[in-house]
C-alpha cells in the first residue's frame, strides 16, 4: 500500500538519503559546520474492522479456528536524525545516524496485526522496540557515495514509512548531480529491515510453498532528468537477486494555465520478470498508471486509469514495500493483481485560499476490475479514502500536524476480504540543530 509519501518527515529523509548532492563539495564548511540534528515523533492510532470477522491471529483461549475480526493499535514512534556535514578539501568526508524508538501504548494478543508492532513468542506485541545505525558518506563535487543503513526512495527500492516507524536499508549508494538537470542513481543493497523489527534482514518475502526468504542483494541503476521547468522523466532499473528484476519508467509534465490554474499529468509503467530461485515466486508483470489532474484555485481534480497485464500481478515487498509508485496505489489496496483494471477519481481541497492556511482535505474513488481469480473467474474490488490534514502555521508548535486517514474497502471473496480501515496521525517534526 501506498506510504505516507508527502509527510515532512519523507520530505527530510529523501533530502538526507540522496537530495544531499545538490550542495558541491567547494561550498562544504566543514564536518560541524554544516550539520543537521532533527527530531521527529509520530503518534498513530489504527484500526481495521474486517466486515466477516476474518483478518486476525487465531486467539488459543477461543474456540479452535476463531478469529477475530478487529486490530486496534496505539502507539508513538520517535526518531532522532543526525547529519553531519562534510569535511573540507577535494574529497569530503561525513557522517549520518540515526535511532528509531516506538512505543506502545495500546493493544493486544487479539488486537494486534497493522503492522505496528512486533510481537513476543505468545503473540502479544512488544512494549518497547528501538534500532540504531549510521553511514559514512563521501563527496566529491556533486557526487555522494554513502555506505551504511539510510532510508531509501527510488521507484524500484524504497524503505516504507507508512506506520510509526520506517523501514531501513543497508548498501551503499551513489548520487550524482554532475549535470545540470540530471541525477544519476546507483546502489547495492544487502539488507532491509521490517517496520516492527530491529533486525537488518528482517524484511522478507514468503514463496509459493510457504519457504521464508530475506534480502540477499539489490542492485539498482536510475537517471531523471529535468528537460525543463514543466516536464520531467526518469528510468530506473533493478536486479533482486533470486526474486525479480524490474524496469521503470516515469513521465511528469505540468503546465500553469492562467492565474490560480494549471495542468499536470503524471506517467507510471514497471515491467517485472522473476529471476533466478524465483523466492517471490513466479513473475511476469506489466503495469502501468496514468493520472491527469486539473488544479482551479483551492481545487484539485485528478482522474487515473491503471493497468496490470501478464502472467501475474505487480510484485513487490522484498525490495521494500514503499516499492510501487503507481497511480492506485492508495490507503489499503495496490490495485495491481493479474489482469486488473482500476480507475480513480480523486478531489483535494486547500483551505488556505479561504483564510484557513494548514487546513486541507482529499477524497478519492478506485474501482478495479476484470482481476484473473483463475478458474476463468474475474474479481472486482473497490475503495473509498477520505482524508483532512492540519498543520500549525505557527508558535512553539508550529508544523505539529494532525491527519485523520478513513478508507472503506470492498471486494468479491476471490480477491481479498472487506474491511474498514481508520488512522489518526500526529506528527511533530523538531529541528534542534
Amino acid at each position: 500500500m501506498q506510504m505516507i509519501k508527502w509527510s515532512a518527515i519523507a520530505v527530510a529523509v529523501a533530502a538526507a538519503t540522496s537530495s544531499v548532492a545538490m550542495a558541491n563539495q567547494a561550498d562544504s564548511k566543514g564536518f560541524v559546520e554544516d550539520s543537521s540534528l532533527n527530531l521527529f515523533t509520530r503518534a498513530l492510532y489504527m484500526n481495521r474492522d474486517f466486515r466477516n470477522g476474518d483478518g486476525n491471529i487465531k486467539d488459543s483461549s477461543k474456540a479452535s479456528g476463531y478469529k477475530s475480526g478487529y486490530r486496534e493499535e496505539t502507539g508513538l514512534g520517535v526518531r532522532v536524525l543526525f547529519e553531519s556535514g562534510f569535511t573540507q578539501g577535494t574529497v569530503g568526508v561525513g557522517f549520518d545516524a540515526h535511532s528509531l524508538s516506538s512505543i506502545k501504548f495500546d493493544s493486544g494478543k487479539g488486537r494486534t496485526g497493522n503492522g505496528m508492532f512486533s510481537t513476543n513468542a505468545d503473540g502479544e506485541p512488544e512494549d518497547t522496540q528501538s534500532e540504531i545505525g549510521g553511514a559514512i558518506k563521501f563527496r566529491v563535487s556533486d557526487t555522494v557515495l554513502k555506505h551504511g543503513n539510510m532510508m531509501v526512495d527510488t521507484p524500484v527500492f524504497s524503505t516504507d514509512d507508512s506506520r510509526i516507524l520506517p523501514e531501513v536499508a543497508t548498501g551503499t549508494l551513489l548520487t550524482s548531480d554532475e549535470i545540470a538537470g540530471l541525477t544519476l542513481t546507483a546502489g547495492r543493497f544487502t539488507a532491509i529491515s521490517s517496520q516492527t523489527a530491529t533486525g537488518r534482514d528482517s524484511n522478507t518475502s514468503e514463496d509459493a510453498d510457504g519457504n521464508v526468504h530475506t534480502l540477499e542483494e539489490a542492485n539498482i541503476l536510475g537517471a531523471n532528468y529535468s528537460f525543463n521547468d514543466n516536464f520531467s522523466g526518469a528510468v530506473f532499473f533493478s536486479d533482486v537477486e533470486d526474486h525479480f528484476k524490474k524496469r521503470y519508467l516515469n513521465l511528469n509534465y505540468s503546465q500553469e494555465l492562467a492565474e490560480g490554474q494549471a495542468f499536470g499529468i503524471d506517467f507510471n509503467f514497471y515491467r517485472t520478470t522473476d529471476d533466478g530461485a524465483k523466492k517471490s515466486g513466479a513473475i511476469d508483470n506489466k503495469i502501468y498508471s496514468i493520472a491527469p489532474s486539473y488544479t482551479l484555485g483551492a481545487h484539485k481534480f485528478t482522474v487515473g486509469y491503471q493497468q496490470s497485464s501478464g502472467e501475474t500481478g505487480y510484485g513487490y515487498g522484498i525490495d521494500g514495500n514503499g516499492t510501487i509508485y503507481l497511480a492506485n496505489s492508495v490507503q489499503y489496496s495496490d490495485f495491481n493483481s493479474a489482469d486488473e483494471r482500476s480507475y480513480q477519481a480523486r478531489y483535494d481541497l486547500n483551505m488556505a485560499s479561504y483564510g484557513v492556511p494548514g487546513l486541507s482535505f482529499m477524497t478519492r474513488y478506485v474501482t478495479g476490475r476484470d482481476i484473473d481469480v483463475g478458474g476463468g473467474q474475474e474479481g472486482k474490488e473497490h475503495e473509498w479514502d477520505f482524508e483532512t490534514k492540519y498543520v500549525l502555521q505557527e508558535g512553539a508548535a508550529k508544523d505539529l500536524s494532525f491527519r485523520l486517514r478513513s478508507a472503506i474497502y470492498r471486494a468479491n471473496s476471490d480477491v481479498a476480504k472487506d474491511v474498514n480501515d481508520f488512522r489518526l496521525i500526529v506528527e511533530y517534526p523538531l529541528s534542534i540543530l
